[in-house]
């Protein structure tokens, strides 16, 4: 019987990841501030989890009060855990 690495865990969220990230990135993208959609750690309280999720990147980060509706972006999406992480603007060099 094999057993499962953490590896082989960590390999398997971010191949998922990257698939909720390919189905969702235009809708996400069409939200309130966001300005990027990546798959990387989550954070916590400013500390890396190890977790890997969807990694929403938006130029300054609200509560949720301040938003529309249709502008909250959601903690979950298909099981995949999303990250919302303030960047500013970002400009090409």
């Amino acid at each position: 019987m094999s057993e499962i690495t953490p590896e082989f865990e960590q390999e398997q969220a971010t191949q998922r990841a990257q698939t909720v990230k390919q189905a969702y990135t235009g809708q996400l993208m069409a939200k309130a501030n966001v300005v990027g959609v990546g798959v990387g750690f989550c954070t916590r309280r400013g500390q890396r989890t190890g977790q890997v999720g969807l990694v929403v990147m938006v130029s300054k980060k609200l509560p949720s009060a301040q938003l529309d509706p249709g502008d909250i972006i959601p903690h979950e999406i298909e099981g995949v855990p999303v990250d919302v992480q303030e960047v500013g603007e970002i400009r090409a060099q």
